[in-house]
């Protein structure tokens, strides 16, 4: 990218909603992480969905919210989290003609986690058996086998999962 090179304002939002998604799902990845980089991911997964916010779908802000709920998550803030997944799932329930199955699927994975994180078992036993049961219905093999391995891994704080 040239440094004279200009964009429209809508350019650019695109071109950073997937910069810094790109950056949150690299640092994800990356094993022991700094402090830093920890509050990195945060920064980047809110800006990789408020940039979406301004020129993306419905769809694009639900899976924001998601990646947002996802990295508190991972972080352990549990009330992040699940504020997070908590519009994840209502931007899914309220919009389902614009999502695709796995989207239902993810954002009841989301409230699992979170309800789990939180140390509500019950919900979060209820939302991953939810989760579990949505995955099985998605009709894309790939699809299907990427969010059953998502599911069934990464910390489930103390849930038993089957």
């Amino acid at each position: 990218m040239s440094e004279n090179q200009k964009f429209s304002e809508a350019e650019a939002d695109r071109l950073f909603a997937i910069k810094h998604n790109g950056l949150t799902w690299d640092l994800l990845a990356k094993n022991n992480r700094t402090p830093d980089e920890d509050a990195l991911m945060i920064h980047a997964a809110h800006s990789s969905c408020m940039h979406w916010l301004q020129i993306g779908t419905v769809t694009h802000h639900q899976r924001g919210e998601w990646l947002i709920s996802h990295v508190y998550s991972i972080l352990g803030y549990g009330a992040a989290a699940l504020r997070h997944a908590q519009v994840c799932m209502n931007l899914t329930r309220d919009n389902p003609a614009l999502m695709q199955d796995f989207d239902l699927a993810y954002a009841y994975e989301a409230i699992a986690r979170a309800s789990a994180l939180s140390g509500d078992m019950d919900t979060a036993n209820e939302y991953y058996t939810l989760a579990e049961k949505v995955g099985q219905a998605i009709a894309n093999d790939e699809d299907k086998q990427i969010f059953t391995g998502d599911l069934k891994s990464g910390e489930w704080f103390g849930l038993t999962l089957d």
